[in-house]
C-alpha cells in the first residue's frame, strides 16, 4: 500500500501530521501496535483515534480501495510545546466535482477550548486552498454543537443549509469559497 506523507503543516502551535496510508490501516485494525510510532517525534499519551477509532472506520475503506485518497486524510493534531497528540483533522475526501472538500476535527476533552480547534482549521484549510481543484470549503456541525457552531461562524462561514447525518442526526452546512478564505484568513497562517 501507498505510503506516500503529506507535507508536515505547522501553525503558532500546533503541528498537523499526516498518517500514511499503511499506518492509518494499522492504527485502525491494531491500535497498540506500536509501529505506528516508529520514527515519529512526539507520543500519543492520550490515545487519540486508539479507543474511539473516529473517522477511521469510514476512511481506512476508503484508502485500502483507492490509496491515493489518503492524501486528503486524517492528520494527528499535534502540540509543539509538549510534543503530544490533542485531536485529529480529515478531509472527508478529495475535492467533488465542484471542488468542494469537507473537513472534520476533534480535539480530546483535556484540550478544548484552547483555540486548537480553530488553528487546527486555520492551517488545514490554508494547506488545501493551494490545490488548484478546491474551490469550497464546507463545515458541517450538529445542531446541538454549540462550541462548533460558534468556532465555524467565527471565520465568517455561509449557513447554506441542513442535512440529516445517519450518525449526528441533523447537522447545519457552513460554506466559504476558497479565495474568500485566503482573502480572509491569508495572514493567519504562517508557514513552516
Amino acid at each position: 500500500m501507498n505510503s506516500c506523507v503529506q507535507p508536515l503543516i505547522c501553525t503558532p502551535r500546533l503541528e498537523l501530521h499526516h498518517i500514511s496510508a499503511s499506518r492509518l490501516v494499522t492504527l485502525f485494525e491494531t491500535p497498540d501496535d506500536p509501529s505506528i510510532y516508529e520514527d515519529c517525534s512526539f507520543a500519543n499519551p492520550h490515545r487519540v483515534l486508539m479507543d474511539d477509532s473516529g473517522p477511521l472506520s469510514w476512511r481506512v475503506p476508503q484508502v485500502k480501495g483507492d490509496p491515493s485518497l489518503n492524501k486528503w486524510f486524517v492528520r494527528w493534531i499535534v502540540m509543539k510545546q509538549t510534543r503530544e497528540v490533542v485531536g485529529s483533522t480529515s478531509f472527508h475526501g478529495a475535492p467533488n466535482s465542484n471542488g468542494m472538500v469537507e473537513i472534520g476535527l476533534g480535539i480530546h476533552p483535556d484540550f478544548q477550548g484552547q483555540g486548537f480547534g480553530a488553528e487546527s482549521l486555520i492551517g488545514m484549510w490554508s494547506w488545501v486552498t493551494q490545490e488548484p481543484r478546491v474551490r469550497v470549503l464546507r463545515y458541517t456541525v450538529s445542531t446541538a454543537n454549540g462550541p462548533s457552531q460558534k468556532l465555524i461562524q467565527k471565520f465568517g462561514f455561509t449557513l447554506t443549509g441542513v442535512q440529516i447525518d445517519d450518525i449526528d442526526g441533523p447537522e447545519e452546512i457552513y460554506e466559504m469559497s476558497a479565495d474568500d478564505f485566503r482573502e480572509r484568513h491569508a495572514t493567519d497562517w504562517h508557514p513552516r
